[in-house]
């Protein structure tokens, strides 16, 4: 079972439970606080707009992480098609 967390983002008390580590859950807090203060500055002090803002620019990274991720594992993956067929050949 996780352990619980209390936080406060946007003047709401939440609790939450991960089984991370301290260090982790306090950097995703972190994290989206700061995401969650970027948007305000666009959003001004309307939370529900700020913190959809927010989460729209989070999914925005995540999209563009996974696929610069898929890129270099396709690339990966095709280096290693390659260096088989080279072995294969020596052979």
């Amino acid at each position: 079972m996780g352990k619980s967390f209390e936080l406060n983002i946007l003047g709401q008390r939440l609790s939450l439970v991960s089984d991370s580590g301290d260090e982790h859950v306090a950097n995703v807090i972190r994290y989206v606080s700061a995401k969650i203060a970027e948007a305000e500055k666009m959003a001004g002090k309307n939370h529900l707009t700020a913190a959809i803002l927010a989460a729209l620019n989070i999914a925005d990274e995540c999209l563009q992480n996974n696929e610069k991720n898929q890129h270099i594992y396709n690339n990966l993956e095709n280096k290693a098609e390659q260096l088989i067929r080279s072995i294969n050949e020596i052979r």
